[in-house]
């Protein structure tokens, strides 16, 4: 059974209700305030703005004596909370309670309103006795303003030889803001505070990191598996905290990447990829909230089945753990794919893949459950071209193997009918296929270096990029929530990374449906601003740039990679070009001499801008011995 919260609506937004409720900071203010109001005797609530079923999701609200529930919203009436039916504010001159509880923060105006019709001697009590301090807001004005709570939660580990590296940048300060801080508090896997910090960032776009390693020296922590929680103060433009994550290890086979949780939990989680023989996969249930998850509340089913096997074992507000996703699905394997039940009790997890080769980390995407077929997306014929477009590295074939597995995503998808489409990095069509109405519970994982194989030697060594787009020759329908899962794999070494990602459409003047989307204002976006994190010596680092155009659009690329220092300086700078359909794998060290990279420092970074065309991004590094990353970028 899912968490009663409200956390996303895609039109409404993010919540930020139960950001505020189960912020670490207000968890144990509002326990205190809850304890108080057990002793206070009769209690009534006033519920004007519905956040109290959000309270009692969060928190132990049972030894309460509640004798009234008032509301301001006609169209709630006649609800039940707190076992109580709900009843109009403005039978509040009736009450026998000795405290109202008024469930709401900025909440004086609210008491003002009524302040008339409360019986004389009740005590008015509200959230904003368990609120964070002013020091930690970036408005004073409003509280629930999703700028006070850009928050996010790390996949954070220091033992047994691996260890993490979150990177990212103040992209804040571009939209004008000063004196951004974070916030962190880091736990370990049973939920436990292990320390607390505040970071100040410089005026200006720099860099910044966060290595585990000098965590748990700093702090003496020990050894640790569990979250990184930061909350971002003083931030303008972005109210998500957005981050690239490196996991490497003691030993020069560890190295994989993934990103930035999506801030908001959901009920469900696709994508997740069942072993392969020799491989044993790990889904990482962290708990996002201060209320335990109860036993049997997070499952996994093969995608398409409605057969859950369930997690018999409750996780602690705040906890971890590491779920062999083979002992409560033993008979599935790759490429078999899971669904995630996770019931809104954790933001997108994390997964972990170990070979006898390497440990390579993921994450799984959000299920969507409000999608239905778009007709219309069949029908836009040439206003379009290929519409929307998944667009993925071509990893050079003499090399590495490129696989391509298709993953439902939203609970709409009884069948997904996707063409591939294969470019050389000139962006001439090299390969198409039209892979049919592929079932929800399909396992095709198709390898671009044998279909390549199938279409003649001339191809072999082949570097390019693949594209999946939707196939509707047949009459089938689409949604516009087309994802997929791309593994890599080093044919020599056996070193491996996969990521994934969804559609969208690129390169369109028109727009549809909020696409081609844009990081900053609203649609078309076509103009491309990426973070691209440097390696730390003796890594080097690789950039996957794709030019995908839905219809044609300029013909090249005026794209330049500038390298910035630690403070936020540009150093240097380098530009390329890319034919409009190409693509081009970039290896860093080829642009900026050791010099240059080392004056960019631990924290140097580098942007990517191009001002005529979106561009989609993929990032990793390289050790030169065979271990690898690769991910997808985050822009800004």
């Amino acid at each position: 059974m899912s968490l009663a919260i409200s956390t996303f609506s895609n039109k409404r937004g993010g919540d930020c209700l139960f950001k505020a409720l189960g912020h670490p900071l207000v968890v144990p203010r509002l326990r205190v305030l809850l304890s108080d109001l057990e002793r206070t005797g009769p209690v009534a609530i006033y519920d004007p703005h519905n956040a109290a079923t959000t309270l009692a999701a969060l928190y132990a609200t049972g030894l309460i004596k509640i004798s009234d529930v008032y509301v301001q919203k006609i169209e709630d009436l006649n609800r039940t909370i707190f076992g109580q039916r709900t009843q109009p504010v403005s039978a509040l001159s009736g009450t026998r309670a000795k405290t109202l509880f008024v469930v709401a923060y900025d909440a004086d105006s609210l008491i003002h309103q009524i302040q008339h019709l409360l019986p004389q001697g009740v005590k008015c009590v509200t959230l904003d006795a368990a609120r964070l301090p002013d020091e930690m807001l970036t408005s004073r004005n409003h509280y629930l303003t999703s700028l006070n709570f850009a928050t996010n939660f790390v996949f954070f580990r220091d033992a047994d030889g691996f260890h993490t590296r979150l990177m990212s940048a103040n992209y804040w300060h571009r939209y004008g803001a000063r004196g951004v801080k974070l916030w962190l508090q880091l736990f370990d896997e049973a939920g436990h505070e292990l320390a607390s910090w505040k970071d100040l960032l410089p005026d200006s776009g720099a860099g910044f990191t966060i290595d585990s390693q000098q965590v748990r020296s700093r702090y003496d922590t020990g050894p640790f598996v569990g979250q990184l929680y930061i909350h971002a103060v003083n931030v303008r433009g972005h109210d998500v905290v957005k981050y690239a994550l490196d996991i490497y290890g003691d030993d020069t086979g560890t190295l994989s990447c993934t990103h930035d949780a999506n801030a908001w939990p959901s009920d469900l989680y696709a994508g997740l990829p069942a072993p392969a023989p020799g491989e044993r996969v790990t889904l990482w249930v962290q708990n996002s909230h201060p209320t335990e998850i109860p036993p049997n509340s997070i499952g996994l089913n093969r995608m398409g089945s409605q057969e859950v096997g369930w997690l018999g074992k409750g996780i602690a507000p705040f906890g971890s753990y590491a779920l062999d996703v083979s002992t409560l699905l033993p008979e599935l394997a790759w490429p078999e794919q899971i669904e995630i039940r996770a019931g809104k009790y954790m933001v997108r997890p994390r997964y972990e893949i170990d070979t006898r080769v390497n440990r390579r980390i993921a994450h799984v995407n959000v299920e969507r459950t409000d999608l239905v077929p778009d007709k219309r997306l069949a029908e836009l014929g040439n206003l379009v071209g290929k519409g929307h477009i998944l667009p993925a590295p071509l990893l050079p074939t003499e090399r590495y193997e490129t696989i391509v597995l298709p993953t439902p995503m939203s609970t709409g998808q009884l069948e997904l009918a996707i063409k591939l489409l294969i470019f050389d990095s000139e962006g001439q069509e090299i390969y198409a296929q039209r892979l049919g109405r592929l079932p929800r519970d399909h396992a095709v994982a198709l390898s671009m270096n044998e279909l390549l194989g199938e279409v003649g030697t001339g191809v072999v060594g082949a570097c390019g990029h693949v594209e999946l787009i939707y196939d509707f020759n047949d009459g089938s329908e689409a949604d516009g929530w087309l994802h997929a899962l791309f593994r890599y794999r080093d044919l020599k070494s056996g070193h491996a990374a996969e990521t994934s990602f969804g559609s969208h459409m690129f390169n369109l003047p028109v727009t549809f449906r909020n696409e081609p989307q844009s990081y900053g204002g609203p649609p078309p976006g076509l103009s491309t601003r990426l973070y691209l994190r440097l390696g730390v010596t003796p890594l080097d680092t690789i950039c996957y740039l794709i030019y995908p155009a839905s219809i044609p659009w300029r013909a090249h690329s005026d794209t330049a990679l500038t390298l910035i220092d630690s403070t936020g300086i540009e150093i240097a700078a380098q530009n390329i070009q890319i034919p409009c359909g190409g693509s081009r794998l970039i290896c860093i060290s080829e642009l900026f001499n050791a010099d240059l990279r080392a004056r960019a420092g631990v924290s140097g970074y580098i942007q990517v801008r191009d001002l005529g065309c979106r561009l989609f991004g993929y990032h990793g590094l390289t050790n030169g011995q065979g271990a690898f990353s690769l991910d997808h970028m985050f822009g800004f």
